[in-house]
């Protein structure tokens, strides 16, 4: 009886096998023309809508051959990496797929069987399969079809099938993109480079992993001898053939193909698709850029190249650039300017490009000191120099912009208004450095921070997009959500099929944030950005950046419906080196405070007059965390106040710390306090142009809420006479001069080395 069950079932298998074998028939070839075209869109007007189009993938770019017209060894070279004994075999190797089911049931890892003729079967008659089924269904088509097709047939048909990486499918498309020759002139050892690259063709194109590519060419040519397809002497004279540089399609031409880089790359990073795929599955893939935004952040890089933005002086020509708006309610990316032409140069510099972040990271170590309960009154001591003793041979030392320690004992309010680095190195090494480095993370800034005093000053390497993604935290009250670019996929019947996760971590909370934010207007009602990013008139935050020899120059700012940071940075003559920004537009040096704030102005302005972006929206009020000492009136609440509240004080004190400021931080501060500003010059031999020699009354004295009080300017040292001056006068009825150029600010500039990186 058991033998009778057995030997019942092996006919039971025979049986239907054979009548699967009867049933199952070739299905028309699969039409490779008719693939459709994955377009990518700029956002549209209602979220998850396509707007305008900003460039197509499609993977058809193909010249179809016939067989006859290739040298004998394209085939021979493909089959030798493939299926060695193709020419022979009748469709299927049973060892092989005995091999292989034995390996996969042994939990071993998986491993294939699939002949020249089953591959082609499935590339060419029916969709990928990887089940059970799927495989005996396509090994019973590869029998049937090798009964009724050539080798040459089946050949050719391959060949100008398959995919070769470089948007080439078929050999023609392959021998142009590799080797610029057609496919009728590609010689044995090209062939054999093309072969080698079928199995996974973007990452062993030479281009992209030679030593893979050899390897594989290598068999593959030592296969063809064993075949007796070549001699071993003319396998002994071949020699590796490097392809040609890879000239992409137009599609990517100008500074947005560095977006469809990035969609292609996101798109893939979900793992949902294959490169192919992407390339055939008339996907819609809506990306999260408005184009009216990404056309001015084009336009003011433009500019700023251009020399529109200063009077007709242009930069270096190796000076770079990138601006990175994103939107803080979800992460998305609302514009990214990369570089001027992808084609040119394939590096992002928002993305890829790494730079010193100089004080763009204090608010970081800003965020760590809220989160102990230090608030934004506590003071210290800003004299410059000053000595650290971090635990090493040498102490740390630290200045400030021009060693200037005219600041005396100030709150960390003003502090990062000014950017003063000697209170940030104290505030670093009280919170630690280790909290630093963790709020950064937190933030959005994923490069590897470092642990060390000197991070606060900027000494890490970021990427521009990740310190535009770390502000959007700041700008949405705490919220860090992973920055992206596309918003949507829509398959070809347009039904939604992906979206990102976009609802977030609260990663600090939000009576921090307000605190921080409230810091951070500072820097721009008052401190190192107020002359160029004030004048855009709504309440803004940000932070200035100048890194060490100025090899980098930041501003960061955000309102709560966009942050965006601007970055340059500039190239040695080797592509690869960062030089220090070489000055222009009449300044000494390029700090945060100058040309980066005066770019992030021009564009954001106009950004704003968008109707999209036009409403004005308010901060949330300071929420005093720790607070050490009253809010000033600025600093209320935004509830309506009483009555009792809204009377100004009789008297007023004229504010500390004047002297020696620049003519707007004084004026700033004056107009702050409830005073009314009259500026005078006077000749100083010891104070600088443009910076407040004394104040009149003196600062600290008590004058009537809304008196005048006189700022006396430098205009410079007296100019040599043979006979003695008459006195200075009392006032000056000329206006005052432009401050000095080479202080934009008054915070915002390089330290020396033994100081590590800051403003």
């Amino acid at each position: 009886m058991v033998l009778g069950a057995f030997i019942s079932g092996i006919f039971l298998a025979l049986g239907a096998g054979a009548a699967a074998f009867a049933f199952i028939q070739p299905p028309d070839p699969l039409a490779e023309v008719e693939y459709q075209t994955t377009t990518v869109y700029y956002a549209g007007a209602e979220p998850g809508t396509p707007g305008e189009v900003m460039g197509r993938f499609a993977d058809q770019r193909r010249d179809l051959v016939d067989y006859e017209s290739l040298p004998p060894h394209i085939g021979h070279a493909v089959a030798a990496g493939e299926d060695k004994t193709f020419f022979t075999n009748r469709g299927v190797s049973l060892r092989a797929i005995g091999r292989a089911f034995l390996n996969n049931v042994q939990g071993k890892p998986t491993q294939g069987a699939s002949t020249l003729t089953q591959q082609y079967v499935e590339r060419y008659y029916q969709d990928t399969t990887t089940d059970y089924w799927g495989k005996a269904k396509e090994a019973i088509l590869a029998i049937k079809i090798s009964q009724n097709e050539s080798k040459e047939m089946i050949m050719g048909r391959y060949l100008n099938t398959i995919y070769f990486g470089r948007d080439s499918y078929g050999i023609q498309a392959a021998a142009q993109s590799y080797y610029g020759v057609d496919a009728a002139d590609l010689t044995v050892a090209q062939s054999a480079v093309l072969a080698a690259v079928i199995p996974s063709p973007n990452n062993w194109d030479p281009a992209n992993n030679r030593a893979k590519a050899e390897q594989r060419w290598g068999i593959i040519l030592d296969n063809m001898v064993e075949m007796g397809w070549l001699t071993s002497e003319e396998r002994a004279a071949q020699v590796f053939p490097d392809p040609v540089v890879y000239q992409e399609s137009e599609t990517y031409r100008g500074p947005n193909g560095h977006l469809l880089k990035m969609v292609e790359k996101e798109m893939l990073a979900t793992k949902l698709w294959t490169e192919g795929e992407l390339r055939t599955k008339g996907l819609t893939i809506v990306t999260t850029i408005d184009k009216a935004v990404q056309d001015l952040a084009i336009q003011s890089a433009d500019a700023l190249r251009a020399g529109e933005l200063t009077d007709g002086a242009t930069p270096a020509p190796l000076l770079r650039m990138s601006i990175v708006t994103i939107d803080p309610a979800t992460g998305g990316i609302v514009a990214l300017y990369g570089g001027p032409d992808y084609l040119a140069d394939t590096r992002n510099n928002a993305t890829y490009e790494k730079i010193q972040a100089g004080s763009t990271y204090k608010p970081f170590t800003l965020v760590a000191a809220l989160e102990q309960g230090i608030g934004l009154g506590t003071t210290y001591d800003a004299a410059s120099p000053q000595e650290f003793d971090i635990g090493e041979a040498k102490p740390w030392r630290v200045q400030n912009f021009a060693n200037s320690s005219r600041y005396g004992t100030i709150d960390l309010a003003a502090a990062t208004a000014d950017s003063v680095n000697t209170v940030y190195a104290q505030l670093n090494l009280e919170v630690g450095p280790e909290e630093t480095a963790r709020v950064a993370s937190a933030a959005g800034a994923t490069t590897e921070p470092t642990v060390v005093p000197s991070n606060v000053l900027g000494s890490d390497m970021v990427h521009p997009a990740d310190m535009a993604s770390a502000y959007a935290t700041f700008a949405a009250q705490g919220v860090q959500r992973d920055r992206h670019i596309v918003q949507s996929v829509l398959d070809a019947d347009g039904a939604v099929i992906w979206s990102p996760d976009t609802s977030g971590e609260q990663v600090f909370a939000p009576d921090v944030m307000a605190d921080t934010t409230y810091a951070l207007t500072q820097v721009v009602e008052r401190g190192s950005a107020r002359a160029n990013v004030k004048p855009v008139g709504r309440p803004l935050a940000g932070k200035t950046g100048t890194s060490q020899e100025n090899k980098s120059a930041w501003f960061i700012g955000y309102a709560p419906q966009l942050a965006t940071a601007v970055a340059l940075f500039e190239n040695g003559e080797n592509g690869k080196d960062l030089n220090s920004i070489t000055a222009w537009g009449g300044l000494k040096q390029v700090t945060g405070g100058s040309h980066p704030a005066a770019l992030w102005a021009h564009y954001m302005k106009q950004v704003f007059e968008q109707p999209k972006y036009a409403p004005v929206v308010d901060f949330p009020p300071r929420a005093n965390v720790g607070r050490t000492a009253p809010p000033t009136p600025t600093e209320l609440p935004s509830e309506e106040p009483t009555p009792q509240e809204t009377q100004a004080p009789a008297e007023v004190q004229v504010p500390d710390g004047l002297v020696e400021r620049t003519e707007a931080d004084a004026v700033g501060a004056l107009q702050a306090a409830g005073l009314t500003p009259r500026v005078v010059t006077e000749r100083s031999a010891t104070v600088p142009v443009g910076r407040v020699i004394r104040v009149e009354p003196g600062e600290g004295s008590t004058v009537a809420t809304g008196a005048t009080v006189t700022i006396v300017v430098s205009s410079g040292a007296p100019q040599p006479s043979p006979t003695p001056p008459p006195p200075p006068p009392t006032v000056e009825p000329t206006p005052a001069p432009t401050p000095a150029p080479t202080a934009p600010g008054g915070g915002d500039a390089a330290p020396p080395p033994e100081q590590g990186q800051g403003d």
